[in-house]
């Protein structure tokens, strides 16, 4: 799965006049003005992956790559931003479909430079390292040098272990970018009492030791200990038997998986491998036959999209938590 490969983007150095921008208070202008309004929080500087943009106004034209993006995107309520989209993993949420629908799919996985020039865009968002390849020629410094401003979803560059403030940091920033500040703080606010409420749920009990199978025949590819993959098993009542994989994706050897005993597995559904394909690889497999949940056959089944840095991350734990500790859950 390289697309989900994290990568850094080399640093650039805050100008002045940034630091000056950065520090400007949001509603010093007056709000009973609409041209004032539509200023407010501007000039924004940001720096996103060790790349430093100053924004004079929100973008007004935006290409999205990967679904979790664009689903941050539709929740803020910035569908008429959206000139073009591209790569799912899986279907957008139900309440996305009718918004989703109305933007232009550009190509069904990255598209090419060219097609991303198309669309005349002065805004990229990238939900993986990977849409920003340098070597597929849309790199952060070339699209720059075309006079398009980028983002990365912060999960492919995060160092601090702190996925869920991660998050909100992405929802937060993504907000003000668009002049959105609102809507961005109101989401936040309703994802912390979701969370919290899941958390209440959950008190005194004990954590399941849990493997999580993406793909993969010789080695397992899994969630590691980064990345907000983790930080849903966690807050979902679980263990990361992979905890110790210093990534938030990467392959583990099915001797490890044998040795550390997971008692749940949950698994990743997207693409055109199956869930009942994948359980059926599992269970088929004689060095398998000792691990506790195969024998009980205790599975758990995640859509990739809730499982990296996006807004079904709250819901996503409360429904992992369900799968987890129905008993738990359901009083």
């Amino acid at each position: 799965m390289s697309r989900r490969t994290p990568a850094l983007i080399a640093a650039a150095v805050l100008l002045p006049l940034a630091l000056t921008a950065c520090s400007t208070p949001e509603g010093d202008e007056p709000t009973g003005n609409k041209a004032a309004a539509k200023s407010d929080g501007f000039p924004y500087t940001v720096t996103n992956c060790g790349v430093t943009t100053t924004f004079k106004a929100p973008p007004k034209r935006v290409v999205t790559m990967n679904q979790h993006v664009t689903e941050i995107m539709l929740e803020l309520g910035l569908t008429k931003s959206l000139v073009g989209t591209a790569y799912l993993d899986d279907k957008v949420l139900p309440k996305y479909a009718k918004d989703y629908a109305s933007v232009p799919v550009i190509a069904k996985e990255y598209p090419s430079y060219e097609q991303v020039l198309a669309t005349n865009p002065d805004f990229v968002y990238g939900g993986y390292a990977s849409a920003f390849a340098a070597g597929d020629g849309r790199g952060r410094e070339a699209l720059k040098r075309s006079g398009i401003e980028t983002r990365l979803n912060t999960e492919s560059c995060a160092k601090a272990d702190t996925p869920m403030q991660t998050l909100y940091e992405e929802v937060r920033e993504v907000g003000r970018t668009f002049g959105v500040t609102d809507r961005a703080e109101a989401w936040i606010k309703q994802a912390e009492a979701d969370n919290a409420a899941t958390t209440k749920k959950l008190k005194n009990l004990k954590a399941l030791p849990v493997f999580v199978y993406d793909s993969g025949d010789k080695t397992a590819f899994t969630a590691g200990g980064k990345g907000i993959g983790n930080e849903l098993i966690k807050r979902a009542g679980g263990t990361n038997v992979f905890a110790d994989l210093d990534k938030s994706f990467g392959d583990a050897s099915w001797e490890n998986v044998v040795a550390r005993k997971p008692e749940a597995i949950v698994i990743y559904d997207y693409g055109s491998t199956t869930v009942e394909q994948k359980k059926k690889r599992l269970l088929s497999d004689p060095a398998l036959a000792d691990v506790p949940a195969i024998k009980n056959k205790r599975f758990a089944v995640m859509p990739l999209s809730d499982a990296v840095l996006g807004v079904r991350v709250p819901a996503a734990v409360e429904k992992l938590a369900a799968q987890l500790h129905p008993a738990a859950t359901t009083s």
